[in-house]
């Protein structure tokens, strides 16, 4: 088939590095020429393990495409994707001027039948308004069927995700648009759940607001724990071993983040909101993800008596979680701006997202590895869980520290351990 896929995010060209791998030609459409011409270069515009090579192989062997031109890949297409972000406005309510510009170009030169589908999170509806687009900018002699087929990979495992999903979510209505896309994904192993594009549309918001709500449900009995002397992490262990619940996102720490929880809890309550709803449950969600990051900054506070006039924090971890350089919502930007408004100097490491967050932050000392991070530092802060932080060498971290202080965000230490070492050690949750 050809697929054309707008957009070059991380839903858009992951999408369009697997379609293009499976055989297909894979047009991608994007809207910024530096990043368009280092794709056909086969440079990545953000770092996803795996997926640079992917691209590159895929563009050498003619596969995969990039343009501007809407009129350069949208006639030849079987099925598109429309892969465009969906930001939040200030009320919360998705922001979807991006799928709206992208359905009328697509209309504009659509040619014979196409499957015209979203991947990106909308809501309820949006797909319904894309064909009255579709509709009114056509050719009268173009055909189409619209469809929802929501994305569920995770930045850091985005194609190992893509290529063996728990489920492929289709929702369509005609049937000659189902067999198109049943057909398409046939080379990827996950359940196919055949829905309405109304359900489709709905599944993506409650499987992300559902994940939100564990992590929110495990802050908060992280905030109890501590006052009850009890340990978060055996506690969460001790729950997810019912088999109705698992461990999963049962995590405790400085809160969630990234371009789609903090995005999709919002959208949901505003979506609840039109229909008459007040989803008081995932209004408590959000606020136990910002109170997470507010209590976390007491806590380093706390171990300086209120004081961070001068003190140096090393920071590990700037991301919204490992694998990923992506700093969108990432709690490492509150924390870091919380703690220079208390007088407090940073130094910062991130394997990936030094410059991502250096566009973002700018007045810390960014550094190599973590090491040059303990340097002459008062305490060892870790906000994010890379697994080359849970290997460093303590003993050589504690010689570089000013105080054997560190303030775990993310549980990744043995607290008993830790303290045994000589360190002065605070988790999350933990006693």
């Amino acid at each position: 088939m050809t697929i054309t896929v707008i957009g070059h995010g991380y839903v858009g060209l992951v999408t369009a590095v697997v379609f293009a791998d499976f055989g297909n030609t894979v047009w991608c459409v994007g809207r910024t020429k530096e990043k368009i011409e280092n794709l056909k270069k086969g440079i990545s515009p953000f770092y996803e393990p795996g997926l640079e090579e992917l691209v590159k192989k895929n563009v050498d062997a003619g596969r995969l495409k990039f343009t501007m031109d809407y009129k350069e890949a949208v006639p030849p297409a079987d099925v598109i994707f429309i892969c465009v972000g969906t930001p939040p406005k200030d009320s919360g309510e998705a922001d979807l001027s991006s799928v709206w510009v992208a359905a009328e170009k697509i209309g504009q030169n659509l040619k014979g039948y196409t499957v015209v589908s979203t991947k990106s999170t909308v809501p309820v509806g949006t797909n319904r308004e894309v064909a009255k687009i579709l509709e009114k900018e056509k050719d009268p002699k173009a055909a189409f069927d619209i469809a929802s087929c929501p994305e569920f990979l995770k930045e850091g495992t985005a194609l190992s995700d893509t290529l063996h999903p728990d489920r492929i979510v289709i929702g369509v209505e005609e049937s000659k648009a189902k067999k198109v896309l049943l057909d398409l994904h046939k080379p990827i192993d996950g359940c196919a759940v055949v829905t309405t594009i109304e359900t489709a549309e709905m599944i993506k918001y409650a499987a992300n607001s559902l994940l939100s709500v564990k992590i929110s449900f495990a802050n908060a009995m992280a905030f109890l724990c501590e006052k009850v002397g009890a340990d978060v992490e055996q506690v969460m262990d001790g729950v997810g071993l019912d088999k109705r619940l698992g461990r999963a996102f049962l995590s405790p720490g400085v809160g969630y983040g990234g371009s789609c929880f903090p995005k999709d809890v919002k959208a949901l309550i505003a979506i609840a909101a039109k229909y008459g709803y007040d989803f008081a449950l995932l209004k408590t969600v959000d606020a136990i993800n910002k109170e997470a990051k507010i209590k976390f900054l007491e806590k380093i506070e706390k171990a300086f008596n209120d004081k961070l006039e001068g003190v140096t924090i090393g920071i590990l971890g700037l991301a919204f979680k490992p694998n990923t350089d992506d700093m969108r919502e990432a709690p490492s930007i509150e924390i870091i701006r919380g703690l220079q408004k208390k007088g407090a100097k940073v130094r910062a490491f991130d394997p990936v997202a030094n410059l991502n967050s250096s566009k973002i932050i700018s007045d810390i000392v960014y550094c190599n590895d973590s090491y040059e991070v303990a340097k002459g530092a008062d305490a060892l802060v870790v906000l994010t869980e890379w697994n080359e932080f849970k290997l460093l060498d303590l003993e050589k971290i504690k010689g570089l520290l000013k105080k054997p202080l560190i303030i775990d965000g993310r549980n990744i230490y043995d607290p008993v351990k830790a303290r045994t070492m000589g360190f002065t050690y605070f988790g999350v949750g933990r006693s």
